[in-house]
């Protein structure tokens, strides 16, 4: 539990009068903030109007997650920009510790899953906790960007009073439970299911401020968490930076996908997709970047498929982006989203997308236009989808100018940046109000 009493800042001030929804439109864009006149809507011109922020999370620094790329590229963005920030990890403290801390729970997963995301999420909450307070201690008015529920509470926990503000990214779907069930790591509905749902059902209703990566998210949180909607909140997509380095050119094959190895990206699919449009006489190259625990399984599929010549595993590459300019199309099978940066990426370089119409995917591209909408659970369809798209280099052309012209229209990060820094003053100024009353009242009476 937290130290301090939160109360949080007048939800009126982010809703809307008209139907007491959060101020969002249908691509996730913050309504009003041009109009707001209280902040220049360039990054530049707002970094004298906020406080310094801290973006606090459980995860390393560097890694292959769509959260880490989040974090690392907003950062970027906002240093080269003149406006720094600091990360806090539990890497940030105790070190010399982490190893054996953190590498129990490789030794406990052979004998309980279960028990290994116990011992996970446990210890770099209680690191991340500790580095936290001592980054806090530091400052006066701050605001703790927290990227998971675990984060948020150790950032109550650590803050000094309300004057620290604490804002939640929502990139979960529905809840971190569902994502840890997912991945078979524990029971659907099981107890570390419920403790999970309940850390969350106790934590979120206390921030200061929500921000969700997608509409479909901030409606599955509430679907089950109704009361999270007290919370100012805005939706945000995930921003993409300017690529740093020059692409790579040259052809590399006809398919690219990106995404951890695991169940729920579902890359199995991708691969029967390829050994569909073998076996209807259309060669096709796939190249796989990530890793993961499903690595074995999936190269004994590649071999039972007869596709080693025709599907690479590239392994994890913080430098993807680079290599995406030598493909023809990006291909997704993921089941379960809060949002997908890789789709986002794929359409920056100009590639055709192919992926499942599910929950927050449906929001990022048009069926049709920037890419189409393949059914997960017919790789022979999907197939003759993706070969009747290469086979026409017209409609692959259209559709790859299309989908550059989408990312700069609902992706840029000069476009939601700047959304996100006016969501996050806010939040800082309702911390304001209340000490401004405070110090009028004092000086009346004085």
């Amino acid at each position: 539990m937290s130290e301090y009493q939160v109360r949080p800042m007048n939800a009126h001030q982010y809703m809307s009068s008209d139907d007491n929804r959060p101020l969002v439109d249908g691509t996730g864009s913050v309504e009003g903030s041009e109009s707001n006149g209280s902040l220049d809507e360039r990054p530049e011109g707002m970094i004298g109007s906020l406080p310094p922020i801290v973006v606090a999370t459980i995860l390393r620094e560097v890694g292959i997650t769509g959260v880490q790329s989040y974090i690392n590229r907003l950062r970027q963005y906002l240093d080269e920009r003149g406006m720094s920030t600091s990360l806090v990890t539990p890497f940030s403290w105790g070190r010399a510790l982490t190893g054996p801390v953190f590498g129990l729970r490789l030794a406990l997963r052979p004998l309980s899953r279960t028990a290994s995301t116990v011992w996970y999420r446990h210890w770099h909450e209680v690191f991340l906790y500790r580095a936290l307070r001592r980054r806090l201690a530091e400052l006066d008015d701050c605001i703790v960007y927290a990227q998971g529920p675990l984060a948020a509470r150790a950032a109550l926990r650590a803050r000094r009073g309300p004057h620290q503000r604490v804002v939640l990214a929502v990139h979960f779907r529905i809840s971190q439970a569902d994502e840890w069930a997912d991945k078979e790591e524990i029971e659907r509905g099981g107890p570390v299911f419920r403790a999970i749902r309940q850390l969350e059902r106790d934590v979120i209703p206390r921030v200061d401020g929500l921000v969700y990566v997608s509409n479909w998210a901030r409606d599955a949180l509430l679907q089950w968490l109704p009361e999270a909607a007290a919370v100012p909140s805005t939706v945000i997509g995930c921003m993409v930076t300017p690529l740093r380095g020059l692409p790579i050119a040259e052809p590399l094959a006809d398919l690219v996908t990106i995404g951890n190895l695991d169940i729920v990206k579902n890359h199995r699919f991708l691969l029967e997709v390829v050994a569909e449009a073998e076996r209807a006489g259309r060669t096709l190259t796939l190249d796989v970047y990530g890793e993961g625990p499903l690595e074995h399984e999936l190269l004994a599929q590649r071999k039972s498929l007869g596709l080693d010549d025709r599907v690479r595993f590239r392994g994890f590459r913080s430098d993807v982006r680079r290599y995406l300019g030598g493909y023809r199309a990006y291909v997704h099978a993921c089941y379960s989203e809060s949002f997908c940066l890789a789709i986002v990426e794929a359409m920056e370089s100009g590639l055709p997308v192919l992926a499942g119409a599910i929950g927050p995917v449906s929001e990022l591209y048009d069926d049709g236009r920037q890419g189409r909408y393949w059914p997960l659970d017919d790789p022979a369809a999907a197939a003759r989808m993706l070969v009747d798209l290469l086979d026409s280099e017209d409609d692959r052309a259209l559709a790859a100018a299309a989908a550059r012209e989408r990312f700069h229209s609902h992706f840029d990060a000069d476009l939601l940046v700047p959304r996100l820094l006016s969501f996050l003053a806010g939040t800082a100024a309702a911390a304001e109000a209340p000490r401004e009353a405070a110090d009028s009242v004092s000086s009346s009476r004085s």
